[in-house]
């Protein structure tokens, strides 16, 4: 009589019952359907005989009553079933691999090309269905199940490359020393890592393997296209593994463990690994490559690699950073663990408290800490490793027996919600009937049994654990509201939660940045210690970002920042020390894009602004153009002059930029020092242009040039974006005809070149950025007219034929730099014509006309954009201007360029009710402090964005410069103060005399 295997027999009172008995026998009854069907050449009448036999249907039973999986898997394969319960799970397994350890692989051209592929999956469906009965029965114990399941991956593997070897042989591609046995001497090497390494592999492992190749073992035809050739090897390999097909797959495939994933080839040459590894390989590097094993391949080659690789895993050294990174591992992997109490709904058994990761973080640590000095410490299995701390004395005996006895339970666990429908899951059921599936497939009574097993197990990991681990306080406890951990190859899911909750948006983005400091991608990051030291500031940095405007915008500029420098150590360390300074730089990165780039081209700036002197007043024009004046003077050439302005500009801006951001002085001083500056470099660089100029040209007898500073520059109130309007006018020698340079001009055209090499010296982009744009629209005649004016001809266009609008300009011209004598006439010319009389209806006309074609063009909706938006800044603007050219002829001190100035000036002769000038300053500050702040915050246009789609940050900052209480209420402040400016327009125009 056919009967199952006896040793079977001996452990049928022990097999966990059927959670499901219906399915269960629905389970036998297909099998039964199955083996009807089987043909003459398979065992039928064997498998329908043990089917029917004693002890058959328990078995069965156990199996398909608890998991769908096994059950199709058994139904699929009722010929190989009949042999497992027949000659037992050890013969069967032999038989199930046997077609992967002939040995030698046939010539391509005799095999079809799917038949390696469904070979293998066939393979993998008997031998998983031979291990999970002998699990189950258990008949196997948990270490010998890992095994079997390793050996299984690893013949998979091996068959794979002798496959795609030989391939490449027959191809042409590679020239093997031995392509009857195609990986010895091939070079191609791959690294088995993790439980593969381990050989602990569980039922719906993947399989983490990393692709070497030795370039002087490998001949071939095309050397130059090696790397190429053998990555593409590579992922036939992934492919011939993980791809789904009707037989199913053989294993999941991930390469990401290999050096830097996002930018390395899937198979790499054991020069650039050994070079990867001893200038950036990081801690959990090091963790990962104590399981490495050589799996497939060139053995002797794995063999040469992994000796060269030993002293980057074993240091004899180890400091205290290091071993906070080895704990920031541990951390990644914790998930935020919600509480320090140990729950078995939901819990997963690898990642969770007390979970097997745990321990296998408890051996991996010691074994970076302790295995440079001791070498028998280097044991790839977890439970050996932990027996060899025992015998060396680091743990007590009683300590390993605990952790291996919680180790293998939990594996075993791990093991039956894989098997139940061949899930990679780790996770508990989170309902009580979940877990009562879970622990009849354990073979427990019930869910309390098991719980009270399971939550054994688990505390006293977690106990273990916490002497080792958690005693040390954590890097950024204080700072970060969950985990901050960047090591590894996957995003931690809690890490994206804290990155989230810090404000940033694409939380993927940011942790694909950080991870990439860890890899060493910039110059800054090449150093351990800099990479150490960047891993202590990361909760604070984050956290500093976080709050910023523009959170991802910031760390972006930051990123670019990093990339810039040519060594980090140095000024992280200055972060470090200076926790201020971090949330300064995040400030500005996060704030103000233009004061950003800057501070990634001049990072030494940091020195300067821990300078008290930094927050001090603000210098006046005086002395900034004595200070620019100096730099340009002490550059060695032209080119250098120019980048040397920049340089002084932008560290200038820099300053009053951050003085603006904090609010150290109001926006009205902001805005002068911004115009400060501009002149200052105007005035310098002009100097400068005019030296190098007439080295070449010579000059002009009685030649004097002035420059006109108009708009916000000649009003002093610039912004951080605002153009420079200029106007150049210039006189000679009545006599005078041409130059006396090599390369002699004309007077007109002498001035017409000075005058645009001046503005290509503000204009061009240098290695060190731009300066400024200008405008020279308001020059006499507009773009029609000359780009430089005689002052005969500026006078005489301004006697007879300037217009209105230009008079209106001209109110707010003021001298930048120049010929004293050429400025004093300037000046008079400038105030003749403002100071003449005037038609009140034509000048009311002109204005109010004005006014609305600006209005048509420029016309707003959005509040934000005050300056255009009616009862905004060019409102109040008209208003003075219209004021001031009406009564200039008979009060001339009311010219003044600044429109604050001016207002006061107006109302202080009672030109201007003095309730309307101060409702007017007020409106202009806040409108002027809302728009500088915006240009200074924001890149491009506001395209009609509201307040409350802005940035948080930035909404509480523009609430306070408006001075509204919340951000919500902003723009009804802001159109309440417009309604009040435009009303006052209306007035004021209204009520003009007309004649």
């Amino acid at each position: 009589m056919t009967t199952i295997h006896s040793q079977y027999f001996a452990v049928l009172d022990q097999l966990p019952d059927p959670y499901d008995r219906e399915r269960a026998d629905i389970g036998i009854k297909r099998l039964m359907e199955a083996a009807q069907k089987l043909p003459e050449s398979e065992p039928k009448c064997d498998l329908l005989a043990v089917c029917q036999s004693p002890g058959a249907s328990d078995l069965l039973g156990s199996m398909f009553g608890n998991s769908p999986f096994l059950t199709q898997a058994a139904v699929s394969e009722p010929g190989f079933l009949a042999t497992l319960l027949i000659q037992g799970p050890g013969e069967a397994y032999h038989h199930a691999i046997s077609p992967l350890k002939c040995g030698q692989i046939k010539p391509i051209r005799t095999i079809i090309p799917s038949q390696p592929a469904k070979t293998l999956r066939m393979v993998k469906r008997r031998a998983a269905l031979t291990i999970a009965l002998a699990d189950i029965a258990g008949l196997w114990t948990e270490p010998r199940v890992v095994q079997a399941i390793s050996e299984l991956a690893e013949l998979s593997i091996s068959h794979c490359v002798k496959h795609l070897l030989r391939r490449a042989h027959e191809t042409g591609t590679l020239i093997l020393p031995d392509p009857e046995n195609p990986e010895d001497g091939s070079g191609y090497i791959v690294l088995g890592m993790g439980k593969l390494g381990a050989r602990e592999l569980n039922y719906s492992s993947d399989v983490d393997l990393i692709v070497f190749y030795d370039p002087d073992a490998i001949s071939t035809a095309a050397p130059l296209k090696l790397q190429q050739n053998l990555a593409r090897l590579t992922r036939d390999l992934i492919q011939l593994l993980s791809e789904r097909t009707e037989d199913g797959y053989v294993f999941r495939t991930d390469l990401r463990l290999r050096p830097d994933p996002s930018a390395t080839p899937l198979a790499m040459s054991v020069e650039a690994a050994e070079t990867y590894y001893e200038g950036l390989g990081q801690n959990w590097e090091r963790a990962a490559m104590i399981k490495a094993r050589q799996v497939a391949g060139d053995e002797s080659a794995g063999d040469r690699l992994l000796e060269r690789l030993a002293p980057f895993v074993w240091r004899k050294n180890l400091d205290f950073a290091t071993i906070q990174d080895i704990h920031a591992i541990k951390r990644q992997i914790n998930a935020h663990r919600g509480g320090d109490t140990i729950s078995v709904e939901g819990h997963n058994v690898k990642l969770g408290r007390g979970g097997i990761r745990e321990v296998e973080f408890f051996a991996q640590t010691q074994q970076l800490i302790w295995g440079g000095k001791h070498p028998e410490l280097r044991q790839i299995k977890t439970e050996d490793a932990l027996r060899m701390f025992a015998k060396k004395g680091l743990i007590t005996g009683g300590t390993a027996t605990e952790l291996i006895g919680a180790y293998w339970y939990l594996r075993k666990v791990e093991h039956r919600l894989q098997m139940i429908a061949d899930q990679q899951t780790h996770e508990l059921p989170p309902d009580e009937e979940g877990l009562r599936h879970v622990a009849t497939f354990l073979g427990n009574k019930n869910v309390d049994e098991f719980r009270k097993i399971l939550t054994g197990h688990l505390s006293t990991v977690e106990e273990h654990y916490a002497q080792l681990f958690e005693e040390h306080s954590e890097i950024g406890r204080e700072t970060a509201p969950g985990n901050l951990i960047f090591t590894g190859t996957d995003d931690d899911p809690s890490t994206l939660q804290t990155l989230t909750q810090f404000g940033f948006e694409d939380a993927r983005a940011v942790a694909d940045i950080i991870r990439n400091w860890h890899r060493g991608r910039h110059r800054a990051m090449r150093t351990e210690r800099a990479r150490q030291i960047l891993t202590d500031l990361a909760p604070q940095l984050l956290a500093a970002f976080g709050t910023s405007p523009d959170p991802d915008g910031a760390l972006r500029r930051f990123n670019g920042f990093l990339s810039a420098l040519p060594a980090g150590i140095q000024i992280f360390s200055l972060f470090r020390e200076n926790p201020s300074l971090l949330d300064l730089v995040a400030e500005v990165m996060g704030s103000a894009p233009r004061l950003a780039s800057h501070l990634g081209r001049r990072p030494g700036l940091l020195d300067y602004v821990l300078e008290p002197e930094f927050y001090g007043p603000l210098p006046d024009e005086r002395s900034l153009e004595q200070e620019i004046r100096g730099v340009l003077a002490a550059a060695p050439d032209y080119e250098t002059c120019l980048d040397q302005s920049r340089i002084w500009t932008g560290d200038r801006m820099l300053q009053v930029g951050i003085h603006a951001l904090r609010r150290l002085a109001p926006w009205n001083d902001i805005s002068a020092a911004i115009s400060d500056i501009a002149a200052s470099v105007i005035s310098a660089l002009a100097s400068q242009v005019h030296a190098e100029f007439s080295h070449q040209h010579g000059i002009i007898p009685g030649g004097q040039w002035m420059i006109l500073g108009m708009g916000k520059l000649g009003g002093r109130e610039m912004t951080p974006s605002s153009d420079l309007d200029l106007i150049v006018i210039y006189d000679h020698d009545a006599g005078a005809q041409a130059s006396d340079g090599k390369k002699s001009l004309n007077p007109g055209q002498y001035y017409s070149r000075l005058t645009q090499r001046l503005i290509n010296a503000l204009t061009a982009p240098t290695a060190e950025g731009n300066l400024f744009e200008v405008d020279m629209r308001l020059r006499p005649s507009g773009t029609t007219g000359p780009i430089a004016s005689h002052i005969g001809a500026f006078t005489k266009y301004h006697d007879e034929s300037s217009w209105t609008w230009e008079h209106m300009a001209l109110v707010r011209a003021r001298a930048i730099s120049g010929n004293e004598r050429l400025i004093r006439q300037v000046n008079q010319v400038i105030e003749k014509t403002l100071t003449r009389s005037r038609d009140p209806a034509h000048l009311l006309a002109d204005v109010a006309g004005m006014r609305e074609r600006i209005d048509t063009e420029h016309r707003t909706g959005s509040i934000l954009e005050i300056k255009h938006f009616r009862g905004g800044i060019v409102d109040i603007e008209f208003i003075v201007q219209y004021l001031q050219l009406m009564h200039a002829a008979n009060h001339p001190s009311v010219l003044c360029a600044n429109t604050a100035d001016a207002l006061e000036s107006l109302a202080a002769h009672k030109l201007l009710d003095h309730s309307d000038a101060e409702l007017l300053r007020k409106a202009l500050l806040v409108f002027q402090s809302i728009q500088g702040h915006l240009r200074l915050t924001l890149e491009g246009q506001l395209d009609g964005r509201s307040v409350l789609m802005l940035p948080k940050p930035l909404q509480k900052s523009l609430a306070d410069l408006g001075e509204c209480s919340i951000p919500e209420d902003l723009e009804t402040c802001l159109e309440t103060k417009a309604t009040r400016v435009f009303r006052t327009f209306k007035k004021i125009l209204d009520d003009a005399p007309a004649g």
